[in-house]
């Protein structure tokens, strides 16, 4: 898929596998987009199956973010669920928190200097909760629980 929408890719279109978004800033835009999108999976012999297709949409999840007509966001029930975290108590949890907020660390300053401590937890028999990554713990949930990340296209 990424092939065949190289050129529209990140302009208006984004691709998860076999997952197609078609994203504009307006209606008549939009319904270009939509043609050029067909247009390119009936030139590569594609189909869609039209139950599994959405269409107009004015606020879309994908993949961990809330898609508008101003930009996207990050899901709040994310945002709610590494926020209510616990402390990890052994090293299967911490890697569940770390892999939840490294989705979305291209939206925290410094992330591998707040994660620094927690990451060397991760090391061969280094598990051992302290001081230090108990604040990187939450530096990172207090980082992430007030805001509603919005980024415009």
């Amino acid at each position: 898929m990424n092939s065949i929408f190289r050129y529209h890719l990140r302009k208006f279109i984004l691709v998860f596998f076999d997952d197609i978004l078609i994203y504009s800033s307006n209606w008549d835009t939009h319904l270009v987009h939509v043609k050029q999108t067909f247009e390119i999976l009936r030139q590569h012999q594609f189909f869609v199956k039209s139950s599994k297709c959405a269409f107009g949409q004015q606020e879309l999840e994908y993949l961990g973010y809330i898609f508008t007509i101003q930009g996207f966001k990050v899901d709040e029930s994310k945002i709610a669920a590494m926020a209510a975290c616990s402390w990890p108590i052994n090293i299967s949890e911490l890697c569940g928190f770390l892999g939840l907020i490294g989705y979305y660390q291209k939206f925290f300053q410094n992330y591998g200097i707040i994660t620094s401590s927690l990451t060397n937890l991760l090391k061969k028999s280094q598990f051992g909760w302290h001081e230090e990554a108990e604040a990187a713990f939450l530096a990172l949930k207090q980082a992430v629980s007030p805001r509603v990340l919005l980024i415009g296209f």
